[in-house]
């Protein structure tokens, strides 16, 4: 789960750190009148949940209230990576002495969280890893130490900033790792951090992202979620408590187990195929939730196949096979699948009273389906 800029920068001013003031508007009315109530220059910010709004002319400067609803107009309304803006964050302007990165994250390769820092604040992070490594410092976080003073120390190190800097920046990493641990948070992102000429540190922007899976323990967080945003399959995905992601291809996806589903995908892609998403139905599933899973994935338009790879073991493939034949009655597109495991002869029984077709294997399953799929489109 994402939330928007304007979001997290209300939960960085509970916990704590400083940011601008700010007020959220939804027309260029809005924007004047917030512009006006902030008395002087803003910043203009389409909130979407998408990088490069810079880059994309979602931030502009105002000097008056005019310009700030002149600004308003263009933005309101603009696409940024495909997200139509409707929401806009008018915030005071910076004086910007200097522009820093500072971040906490999930390193699931290594199984713990790494607290992040780079002088090179106020550009896309990604691009500064990939063109210069070293300029981003990284220390892992222990999940019950949490981190180190002699952490944050290299960290000013690192970052040569001055005595009267350090005493500020010592207490934003320790104030956004507590709201990162606090929060289940997969990502805590300030960037910029920006120091102002006045000698005082605001978070120029902010990013949080929280874990799916402990969002029920997370009442405060689950009320930002904005639905207009969401995904329509996955606001419905999320309600019937489902694992998906949708990806835009041509060939549904269902496997039991995140890892298998993963393997389909990159299978069926390599095969010349286009997944259309994620979903993983998990261990030990019903029919019932079988069925959920293929309704999802077919009430896809864009869907011209399906494939379902399914490895029983807790999962019973006679379950699996009874929540398919009950939504493929009707279907028009070809469905392939695969069963091998926990009570594998049965569920064959099943599927060879319906129009599935059978595959003994995950590359023979990803041939067929993409073939099939082909076929139809020519």
């Amino acid at each position: 789960m994402v939330i928007h800029e304007y979001q997290a920068k209300g939960l960085f001013k509970d916990e704590g750190i400083p940011t601008p003031a700010g007020y959220a508007a939804e027309t260029p009315e809005e924007a004047k009148c917030a512009a006006e109530k902030l008395g002087g220059k803003v910043a203009v910010k389409a909130q979407v949940h998408a990088g490069g709004r810079g880059k994309a002319g979602g931030i502009k400067l105002a000097a008056t209230p005019e310009d700030a609803e002149k600004a308003a107009e263009k933005i309101l309304g603009m696409s940024i990576k495909g997200i139509t803006v409707k929401k806009l964050w008018i915030e005071e302007a910076l004086d910007i002495e200097s522009e820093y990165y500072l971040g906490i994250t999930l390193d699931r390769s290594n199984a713990c969280h790494v607290l992040m820092a780079s002088k090179k604040g106020g550009v896309d992070i990604e691009q500064v890893a990939s063109d210069d490594p070293s300029a981003i410092l990284k220390y892992p976080v222990h999940r019950h130490l949490g981190i180190l003073n002699f952490q944050v120390q290299d960290l000013i190190y690192g970052l040569e900033l001055s005595p009267v800097q350090s005493k500020g920046f010592t207490d934003i990493v320790l104030r956004l790792w507590k709201l990162y641990r606090d929060t289940d948070c997969t990502l805590a992102e300030i960037n910029p951090l920006v120091w102002t000429k006045g000698g005082q540190w605001t978070a120029g922007d902010a990013k949080m992202n929280f874990d799916d899976s402990a969002i029920y323990r997370q009442p405060g967080i689950e009320k930002l979620i904005e639905i207009v945003e969401e995904d329509p399959l996955e606001r419905v995905a999320r309600r019937e408590k489902l694992a998906y992601v949708h990806l835009g291809g041509d060939i549904g996806i269902i496997g039991n187990g995140a890892g298998l589903v993963m393997t389909t995908l990159d299978v069926v892609q390599k095969a010349g195929g286009r997944p259309a998403n994620f979903l993983d139905i998990g261990g030990g599933a019903n029919a019932q939730v079988v069925s959920n899973a293929v309704k999802l994935v077919l009430s896809d338009p864009e869907v011209r196949g399906l494939l379902i790879n399914i490895f029983g073991g807790i999962t019973r493939c006679d379950e699996v096979a009874k929540g398919i034949a009950e939504n493929v009655r009707d279907v028009r597109i070809p469905v392939v699948i695969r069963l091998s495991g926990t009570r594998e002869n049965e569920g064959r029984c099943i599927i060879a009273e319906t129009s599935l077709i059978p595959a003994s294997g995950m590359q023979e399953a990803a041939e067929k389906i993409v073939s099939l799929v082909k076929e139809g489109g020519s």
